[in-house]
């Protein structure tokens, strides 16, 4: 065997000796790129927000691994709820340790779920699971022991042909349910305590479309009552935040696939259409198709879309602070990702059932630095945020974002030309143009006398300066043409 150099094998022992003492994280690559939109409808580079922690599968429990988890739910002591709908059972843990707390739903008797897709837990323990294959939603104890169920229920309002397939549960302040019916169109379903049906909330509405507009102007009686039957896409799932607005996601739609909706179900996030996820201009194929939402205590907007297995984040106003993860099998990224939540100090937990198990993400000082800014930008203190967007900008100079909120906050301090330069920046035209307005105010009011003297030369030139001119000028075009001589026709001038 051929020895190493001596040089080598100095190499190798200061290697041997650097390794242990850094950071895991230093050596480990993060399998996406991080990157935002900017206002110019381009991704750009940034600055990761979010990176791999660690995985929950069930190997080291003595539950045994995960079988296609569909829901996952964390309680208010941060403690983990998963949706083993594989194996038809709901498993409590701890998240942090990964130690089991308890099993849920998986004796015999009335209490057995059968592929449950869906899981709401209160603030006392009380655990509600969307019991889908059992057509139910089953009520637990905090101590994991049945209590009771609300079966289909009954009412004109649904008709008689209505199937009853509750997949997402969440519960308002009243105990009243909000429960996405897999299939149904008409919008959640409302359920009060005691299992009456109180009618249909926040349904998503048919679009505008240039195709059906032309077929009711040429089409057939028969053709337009076809056309008649074009329903609403159904909601894919529902989270609530510590204010009590509904947040909904939606398959396959174009615009507002994410809606917060109010208490009378009108969507609050959305005064104009936005697009959420990546903006793909290739055709309806690549239409985002958002399965999951969470929103944290600070009204960041966290949606899981499945078209691109990526989370895109969202401040409280709708705009895109980070986006992670992809398809692939590296840690990181994900193959069929079914849910998402997050826990109290930023841990967000993602649902990957194409691989049985559940990824854990950290935040990086980036996303807590950009973060802090974005909290104080969303309640309106732009000004004591501008020292923070003003770092993120020193660590990522292509945060729209930023240029966006120092210009508010120059704005609001009535430096309206430095604001001008950061609107344009942020290629933001409506704020500039308002900025542009306090400026022309502001210059006017500044230099009004020099204006108004200005305007008054003015004035004197166009009433006596210019006319005094032009009859000067025909005075001597006069004279030019008086004093000029006579030509003799056939001769020489005399």
């Amino acid at each position: 065997m051929r020895r190493l150099s001596f040089k080598a094998r100095v190499f190798v022992c200061l290697l041997a000796l650097v390794l242990p003492i850094l950071p895991a994280q230093a050596w480990a690559e993060t399998p996406y790129e991080g990157y935002v939109w900017n206002n110019l409808g381009e991704d750009v580079h940034s600055i990761n927000g979010y990176v791999f922690l660690d995985t929950i599968d069930g190997t080291d429990m003595p539950t045994g691994v995960l079988n296609t988890p569909e829901d996952i739910f964390i309680a208010d002591d941060d403690t983990l709820y998963i949706v083993d709908t594989g194996n038809s059972r709901i498993i409590h843990m701890d998240g942090g340790s990964h130690k089991l707390i308890k099993v849920i739903g998986a004796e015999e008797g009335p209490g057995k779920l059968s592929e449950p897709k869906g899981v709401y837990v209160k603030a006392d323990g009380t655990v509600y699971a969307a019991d889908t294959k059992n057509q139910r939603i089953a009520v637990f104890n905090k101590d994991g022991k049945f209590v009771k169920e609300f079966k289909a229920p009954s009412s004109p309002l649904l008709g008689k042909d209505f199937q009853y397939s509750p997949s997402k549960v969440v519960l308002d302040k009243r105990d009243y349910m909000f429960v996405v019916s897999d299939g149904n169109t008409q919008g959640l379903m409302q359920i009060d305590p005691n299992g009456e049906f109180k009618g249909f909330y926040g349904a998503n509405h048919v679009g505008f479309s240039w195709q059906r507009l032309f077929i009711k102007l040429v089409a057939t009686k028969e053709q337009k009552q076809r056309l008649s039957t074009v329903k609403p896409l159904a909601f894919s799932n529902v989270d609530q935040d510590e204010d009590g607005f509904i947040y909904t996601t939606t398959f396959g739609e174009i615009t507002n696939q994410v809606k917060r909706l109010s208490p009378v179900g009108v969507d609050t996030l959305n005064p104009t259409p936005k697009k959420y996820g990546d903006r793909f201009d290739v055709g309806p194929f690549f239409t985002p198709q958002f399965a999951d939402v969470t929103v944290n205590k600070d009204g960041l907007i966290s949606a899981l879309d499945l078209q691109t297995s990526k989370v895109f984040q969202y401040d409280k106003l709708g705009n895109l602070l980070f986006a992670f993860g992809g398809v692939g099998d590296q840690n990181g990224l994900f193959i069929t990702p079914s849910s998402i939540d997050q826990t109290s100090d930023g841990i967000i937990y993602v649902a990957d059932k194409g691989r049985n198990r559940v990824d854990r993400f950290r935040t990086t000082p980036f996303a807590d630095l950009v973060h802090k800014a974005s909290k104080l930008y969303v309640d309106g203190r732009y000004e004591e945020s501008e020292e923070l967007w003003n770092q993120v900008l020193e660590q990522s100079a292509n945060f729209d974002m930023a240029y966006l909120a120092i210009g508010k906050s120059l704005y609001k301090s009535e430096r309206y030309k430095e604001a001008m330069e950061y609107f344009q920046l942020a290629n933001s035209k409506t704020e500039y143009s308002n900025a542009f307005r306090e400026y022309r105010k502001e210059f006017t009011r500044e230099h009004f006398a020099e204006i108004s003297g200005g305007i008054i030369l003015l004035i004197l030139a166009i009433r006596f300066a210019i006319p005094w001119g032009v009859r000067t000028i025909k005075r001597n075009l006069k004279g030019r043409k008086i004093g000029k001589p006579r030509v003799a026709s056939g001769g020489d001038a005399k």
